[in-house]
């Protein structure tokens, strides 16, 4: 799990990243929660996320947001945010120039980062958004949805409530060939403590049923 530093826009982006050495792997860039409430690409939701792109034959990334780490710069309210998605992006891509899908992974304030992401960059095949925090931050710019994916979500979770993440998932399932696989996992708070066994779970098995068929062109 070496460490790299990536050119941003505001300097220096530090990550974690891991090389899959089997040809035309697969990519999936990580993406952590609110920097200004403790997020970072060491948290367990993003780490257990990393692991299981890892697991499914992956090169995975996951970095640390401007002004978190040794990551240059100063939180920009999201915008600044989604440039270093950008920049961590092209740096993947970057290094595996003939990956075979591109797929992208958020946690709450990194799942609002991922889908503008996901608005803007048409060769990310498939997404995992955990808790994305719909009821904190305009989600309206999903219109339509370029792909499908899997939303993961919390029953006892304090933060976003499932009637928000409901109503995200209900807006994306209308629009036409997209399919929103909606997991509620019972029992678990917004951070999934004592439950992240189950979320990575449920993430390589979504990843692992999907691969193929967004590689295929069929999304």
């Amino acid at each position: 799990m070496p460490e790299v530093i990536i050119n941003g826009p505001e300097g220096r982006i530090e990550g974690r990243y891991h090389h899959c050495k089997a040809p035309n792997a697969p990519i999936a860039l990580l993406l952590h929660p609110h920097p200004q409430h403790g997020g970072t690409m060491n948290n367990k939701v993003v780490y257990s996320l990393y692991h299981a792109f890892v697991r499914c034959g992956f090169s995975a990334l996951r970095f640390n947001f401007r002004g978190v780490g040794r990551s240059q710069g100063s939180f920009d309210r999201g915008e600044g945010e989604l440039s270093d998605a950008a920049a961590a992006l092209d740096w993947l891509q970057g290094y595996n120039a003939n990956a075979s899908a591109c797929w992208i992974g958020g946690f709450s304030f990194g799942a609002w980062i991922g889908m503008q992401l996901l608005m803007r960059r048409p060769e990310i095949d498939g997404f995992i958004s955990v808790a994305p925090p719909a009821n904190l931050y305009d989600f309206s710019f999903l219109a339509p949805c370029p792909s499908s994916g899997l939303i993961l979500q919390g029953d006892q979770d304090t933060i976003v409530s499932l009637e928000a993440a409901q109503k995200l998932v209900n807006k994306l399932s209308h629009q036409r060939d997209i399919k929103i696989d909606y997991r509620i996992i019972s029992g678990a708070d917004h951070f999934f403590h004592n439950h992240l066994d189950e979320l990575t779970a449920h993430a390589e098995t979504y990843i692992a049923g999907n691969l193929d068929r967004r590689a295929s062109g069929t999304r």
